[in-house]
């Protein structure tokens, strides 16, 4: 007897394809995070408030396409976006390899950000993996976006010592021109594009999710984590320097203080979750996270402080990133979670922009240390936001495709999914033959809903 949730090898392909993009293009990111600001002062007209324009830049651009991107693939296809996008990846590569100037650089990373494929990535995902499979497929990629942070920042600082920079960036050059390989020959092809609004982005949902209180405070909440993170970078390599660890031993401790984060982060995770406590979790390493920036103010020649500060940093950082896209999914209205990711999204690299922006400009005109005093102070009404934060509904979302047979009567199936245990929303929408659900995991699942609409087509 088979079982309708193996993954079937279309799905095992798209899957593996999709995600080995992501990864390599999440990559070519973040390797160059703890590098530029060592080795990129050293390049022809630069100065800290550049190095962190060249850091945070490529989140501007991200942020303007983004959106953008993940509306026009409904129309030319989701392949040539994706195609689009990496090419623009890997020429932004090549200007700030072959340029050896800030500016070079600065214009190579705005490049990179153009080609904002996200949103693509996971409308295909949805295009090509089935319902029941598309929550695991989702996970895969997610669980490979922190891998890709790790390893970026340990072998970022190797390749670089060891070649340089430009280097470094022939090989994300590279790395993306493999990208653009797996996606022609690996990933399958459909033309079958499926309106589905647990992943794309919907025209008219957009004003709702803008106005939705919630989801702005979320919205904040990334905002904010991705200031401090890029403008700890653009300070960081050289506090560290400063300490007596120089640029040639920094991968050592990004290893170390990353790897115990990540099991020291983990167990919180799942704690938040089975014990419903996002919301106590949450602010609790917001806390973390400014203790973490007010030991780097005060760190100045004290080697085991910095050390403590960076370990809490990565701690913090690796909860509050790992929980905010499900307190996305949790609170956003039933059929808007698609839009609500994407505007998420663009929080997310308007706060990388403005971090590199703001973190340089302050590095140039005053010292590391007064960076560190800036984000310790905008993390308080950080803190005090998601203080006022309620804790959120634990439900998952869902999208439950319907036969035409269900279609004639909307009304009497709209009730009826709403009286089943553990159904807490519907949303029916005819044109796309799709029932998005929020459902309460302790009580029902996708399998039992799915034998209950069977019943009510009987």
């Amino acid at each position: 007897m088979n079982n309708d949730n193996q993954m079937t090898h279309i799905e095992r392909r798209a899957i593996w394809g999709l995600s080995t993009i992501f990864f390599l293009r999440m990559l070519g990111m973040f390797m160059v995070l703890p590098v530029i600001t060592t080795y990129g002062i050293k390049l022809k007209g630069a100065n800290e408030y550049l190095i962190g324009l060249a850091i945070g830049i490529y989140g501007f651009t991200q942020a303007v396409f983004q959106i953008p991107f993940g509306l026009l693939s409904d129309r030319i296809g989701r392949k040539p976006l994706i195609i689009i996008g990496l090419i623009l990846f890997v020429i932004g590569s090549i200007i700030a390899a072959v340029k050896n100037s800030i500016w070079g650089i600065i214009i190579g990373r705005a490049l990179q950000g153009c080609g904002a494929i996200s949103c693509v990535i996971m409308a295909l995902l949805s295009d090509l993996v089935r319902e029941q499979n598309r929550t695991k497929a989702m996970s895969f990629i997610g669980v490979s976006f922190g891998i890709t942070f790790f390893i970026a920042m340990i072998i970022g600082p190797i390749i670089t010592d060891k070649y340089g920079l430009q280097t470094l960036f022939w090989i994300i050059a590279i790395l993306s021109s493999c990208a653009i390989l797996i996606i022609l020959f690996l990933v399958p092809h459909t033309s079958n594009h499926i309106l589905n609004r647990e992943c794309g982005i919907v025209t008219n949902s957009i004003s709702k999710v803008l106005k939705n209180k919630k989801l702005l405070k979320l919205n904040i909440n990334i905002f904010y984590l991705h200031i401090l993170l890029i403008s700890t970078f653009v300070t960081l390599p050289s506090q560290l320097e400063k300490n007596g660890f120089p640029a040639t031993l920094h991968w050592k401790i990004y290893l170390l203080t990353m790897l115990i984060a990540f099991i020291t982060a983990m167990p919180f995770i799942i704690y938040s979750e089975t014990k419903r406590c996002i919301k106590k979790v949450l602010i609790s390493c917001i806390g973390i996270m400014i203790i973490s920036q007010t030991l780097f103010w005060i760190s100045e020649l004290h080697v085991n402080i910095i050390l403590i500060a960076i370990e809490l940093f990565f701690f913090s950082f690796n909860v509050i990133e790992a929980i905010l896209p499900s307190l996305i999914s949790k609170e956003s209205p039933v059929g808007y979670k698609g839009t609500a990711m994407g505007i998420y999204s663009t929080s997310q690299f308007l706060g990388a922009a403005i971090g590199g922006s703001i973190g340089g400009w302050i590095y140039e005109h005053f010292d590391t240390y007064t960076v560190f005093l800036f984000n310790s102070l905008i993390a308080i009404p950080w803190f005090f936001i998601s203080l006022s934060m309620k804790e959120p509904p634990y439900v998952s979302s869902l999208r439950i495709t319907l036969s035409n047979s269900m279609l004639v009567a909307i009304t009497n199936l709209q009730n009826y999914l709403t009286t089943q245990p553990g159904v807490k929303t519907v949303l029916i929408i005819p044109e796309e033959k799709s029932a998005y659900v929020k459902i309460d995991n302790t009580l029902t699942n996708r399998a039992i809903l799915e034998e209950k609409l069977s019943n009510f087509c009987v």
